[in-house]
C-alpha cells in the first residue's frame, strides 16, 4: 500500500489552462495533462529562479520530490513540443 499523498502548498492561479500547436484542429492533437503541482514547481524554478531546496520549502515537500515533480513536468512539456501535443494545465486544485 503507497503511502498517501501529502498535501502541497500551490501558490500560483494560471489564468491560462491549455496549449496547442497553431493551425491543428483540437480533434486532430493528442494532449499531455500538466498537473497543478508540476507547473507549480515549473514556475518556482524555471521562472522565479529559486534554488530547489528553496522552492521545495515554499511547496511543502522535500527536495528529492520537489525535483521528481520538476523532471515530470520537463519531460511532458518537451515531449508536448516534439511530438506536437497540446498541454493542458489540470484545474481541479485551482
Amino acid at each position: 500500500m503507497p503511502r498517501p499523498k501529502m498535501h502541497r502548498r500551490l501558490g500560483f492561479n494560471p489564468d491560462v489552462y491549455y496549449f496547442k500547436p497553431q493551425g491543428v484542429p483540437m480533434r486532430c492533437l493528442e494532449e499531455v495533462l500538466l498537473l497543478a503541482d508540476e507547473l507549480e514547481a515549473l514556475k518556482l524554478y524555471e521562472v522565479d529562479g529559486l534554488e530547489q531546496t528553496i522552492a521545495s520549502k515554499k511547496m511543502k515537500i522535500s527536495q528529492p520530490t520537489f525535483a521528481r515533480i520538476l523532471a515530470s513536468a520537463n519531460k511532458k512539456i518537451a515531449e508536448a513540443i516534439v511530438y506536437g501535443k497540446a498541454i493542458k494545465i489540470d484545474q481541479k486544485h485551482y
